[in-house]
């Protein structure tokens, strides 16, 4: 693959272990800070599901680390597009139910880098 294509991978994937670390480790102290919209209260009665959230990116994240150890460029691309489909739906749905602001953070970048392996 294209170094920019890998690097891209690897972008989404760093973001999505960020997520991870912020969603299981550090709800209820930095996600006070970063969503000053919600209750203060909000954030200890929803550790749980933000931790269990937090996990699923942490397996969108090592499945797109995964795909850049396969030699075979084929299916690295064919795992890489699979992780990255699901990052783009899990963004889609955020921005539709949480904050459209979510679709640039999350869907557009795993977007962007479909089109590259696509255009390769």
């Amino acid at each position: 693959m294209d170094i920019l294509i890998l690097v891209q991978i690897s972008f989404v994937a760093f973001i999505h272990f960020y997520f991870m670390w912020f969603e299981m480790f550090a709800w209820t102290t930095v996600g006070r800070k970063t969503f000053k919209n919600f209750p203060p209260d909000y954030f200890v009665k929803t550790k749980s599901l933000a931790a269990n959230q937090g996990l699923y990116n942490g397996f969108l994240a090592s499945g797109l680390v995964w795909s850049l150890f396969i030699s075979d460029e084929i299916w690295s691309a064919n795992i890489a597009l699979f992780f990255l489909g699901c990052v783009v739906v899990a963004g889609m749905y955020a921005a539709y139910s949480v904050s459209k602001r979510i679709f640039y953070i999350q869907a557009l970048p795993a977007l962007v880098t479909i089109i590259l392996i696509f255009l390769k």
